[in-house]
């Protein structure tokens, strides 16, 4: 669903540029109470996750594919905060290294697939893991309406924009139905994904799964013939709680999806694409600024091979993103370290 240049007028393109820079201000914020020493590298980690199953596109209708945007994954693993920094480094490494992803329309890519998939599916996964009984199961249930919800609620966010600034006189009723129905199609896979990804993680590290933070009921022991709540284990050392292994694994599968899987992938045109052929409303698109990079279209300049070509770029691309979304989680993680430590706070005097 990246937006090209083009698409959108200059006026709402600014527009929409100043409230993606408003919501990644206040996600900085948000993001210093979501993010510790082990969540960290997590959410880097979560970045290059997304950049990588990004470049998966998976077939949902004839002549159309689909691919995870990664909003509702990062929201439930990491906070909703961190989620939409997680989306907005994907699309921004996306927009500049690979050319995929209009500059101009960067404030509408980010506000349309960060900003709005992290808000909505947070707030329908909260809402039922709330009502449905404390397991890990709601964990997972909740997760796959979250994500299903939040692809076609992005496509509305898009279809709005696109009334508001569009660049062609096009039947927006039109345009809403068309995208709002191929991507409740991809929604199904985006949900599959993120309901695989969140199940995963919970299976071996639930401690690290945002959402299920306070989730797990009380394990129950039968006394006496009645049920009585089990004795707290006692805490894990902070060395043997490390994500290391799991970052590390997760790491190797983005590598491997990114530079082999990626191959593979749908050669169709997504659901955006795909409207706006058949709708019209890509007659004013223009050339992607960063077209001549050498990773532009997800290839290496240079190398004849496509399957070359495309793997190592891939691979580029994770490493590239994994390093610049650590880089900025770290950031925000010693911001809030340096504001909540001893030094920071102003000594108080006595009262004699």
């Amino acid at each position: 669903m990246h937006v090209p240049d083009g698409f959108i007028n200059a006026p709402v393109s600014v527009a929409a540029g100043v409230v993606a820079a408003g919501a990644v201000a206040v996600s900085l914020r948000g993001a210093r109470r979501e993010l510790d020493e082990r969540t960290a590298p997590l959410a880097g980690l979560v970045a290059a996750f997304i950049f990588a199953v990004q470049m998966l596109n998976f077939p949902v209708a004839a002549g159309t594919s689909g691919h995870l945007l990664g909003g509702a994954l990062a929201a439930i693993l990491v906070g909703p905060y961190t989620g939409v920094l997680c989306v907005s480094v994907v699309l921004l490494m996306q927009g500049i290294l690979f050319a995929d992803g209009g500059l101009t329309a960067l404030g509408v890519n980010i506000t349309v697939m960060a900003v709005v998939t992290a808000v909505t599916a947070y707030a329908v996964f909260r809402g039922l893991v709330t009502v449905l009984p404390k397991k890990r199961r709601s964990v997972t249930v909740s997760a796959f309406v979250a994500a299903l919800v939040s692809v076609p609620a992005a496509a509305a966010a898009f279809t709005l924009v696109y009334a508001i600034g569009g660049t062609t006189d096009v039947p927006i009723g039109q345009v809403l139905t068309a995208m709002v129905g191929v991507h409740i199609l991809i929604g199904i896979g985006e949900a599959a994904i993120t309901t695989a990804t969140v199940g995963a993680v919970i299976a071996v590290r639930p401690d690290l799964v945002y959402g299920a933070r306070g989730l797990t009921a009380p394990l129950k022991l039968r006394v006496g013939g009645e049920l009585v709540d089990a004795p707290a284990a006692e805490p894990a050392p902070v060395a043997a709680r490390s994500p290391r292994k799991l970052v590390l694994t997760g790491l190797a599968t983005s590598l491997v999806l990114a530079g082999v899987v990626s191959f593979y992938a749908s050669a169709s045109p997504d659901g955006l694409e795909k409207v706006a052929a058949d709708k019209g409303i890509d007659t004013k698109v223009e050339e992607h600024t960063a077209a001549d990079s050498p990773l532009a279209d997800y290839g290496v300049e240079g190398i004849t091979d496509a399957r070359a070509s495309g793997g190592l770029a891939g691979v580029i691309g994770v490493g590239v993103t994994v390093v610049a979304g650590t880089g900025v989680f770290w950031a925000v993680r010693k911001r809030r370290t340096s504001e909540t430590s001893p030094a920071s706070v102003p000594d108080v005097p006595e009262k004699v």
